[in-house]
């Protein structure tokens, strides 16, 4: 969800794209393994066995490199030249949530959170006050099964988009627009999911790993080396080491001084 709050002078544009085709893939699969049978029938296995593998090599890069759009489309920077960012903050809501808000008030910035159904359903005031302060609110699973989200079939992966969905949209009143990845990993069974949901996929172009524990200048350094216009920019709350407040902070505070300000997308076709 983006909020209504969020006036033009504070977003730009960016394509909305929901699967068109969601089983697309599947008919290319069908087709290069009917290649592969005949191959292996006609020249036997020596062509047949490293053609197989061949085949397979794209569906892997597409589940496990975040920014493949093979089985869905998927956003990975804001098509423009102003000195804007996107700020998307992954698995909360936490007890960084209020911290958070209050920061990204101080600096008059805004930021998507991309929300986990259970935690939000454990904590739908935090969620309500997201949306109260003019945020954006995405879906980011219901369970967040980080080591297997790449691998969920396609009962499993409807389910974890789906209650997401009805969870924020009964807490907020309004349904959200994008979707990221658990992991930023997809797999071929989510485009169906997103299509039914109107969702479109975001990722990101630059990350500073505050998930991980380091100092809060050296996460911001990290972004900072990748930072341009436009720039998706992948941050988290409520990791264990409890430094991402202040490392948002410290980015905040550069991002400022570097001239840019963090806007939400305004969704298009």
């Amino acid at each position: 969800m983006d909020a209504p709050a969020a006036s033009h002078a504070l977003g730009t544009d960016a394509p909305h794209r929901i699967p068109r085709w969601p089983h697309a893939w599947a008919w290319g699969l069908a087709v290069s393994q009917g290649v592969v049978v005949l191959a292996w029938w006609q020249l036997g296995w020596t062509v047949g066995l490293p053609l197989m593998v061949a085949t397979h090599v794209p569906f892997w890069w597409a589940t496990l490199w975040p920014h493949s759009s093979l089985f869905a489309p998927v956003l990975n920077r804001l098509p423009t030249r102003e000195r804007v960012v996107w700020l998307t903050i992954d698995d909360g809501p936490s007890a960084d949530t209020p911290a958070l808000l209050d920061l990204l008030d101080a600096h008059g910035a805004k930021a998507t959170f991309f929300l986990v159904g259970e935690r939000a359903e454990q904590h739908p005031d935090l969620v309500r006050e997201i949306a109260r302060r003019g945020h954006g609110i995405g879906n980011h699973s219901h369970s967040h099964p980080a080591a297997w989200f790449w691998a969920l079939g396609p009962s499993r992966m409807r389910r974890e988009i789906a209650n997401t969905q009805a969870v924020l949209t009964r807490i907020t009143g309004e349904a959200p627009r994008w979707f990221r990845a658990v992991v930023g990993m997809s797999n071929p069974f989510v485009a169906a999911a997103l299509r039914a949901h109107g969702l479109a996929r975001a990722a990101w172009s630059v990350r500073g790993f505050d998930s991980q524990d380091q100092a809060p200048e050296a996460m911001v350094a990290r972004i900072e080396r990748g930072l341009h216009p436009g720039a998706i920019v992948l941050l988290h709350e409520g990791a264990a080491h409890g430094r991402n407040v202040a490392m948002i902070a410290a980015l905040l505070a550069r991002l400022q001084a570097l001239g840019y300000r963090a806007v939400l997308p305004t969704p298009r076709p």
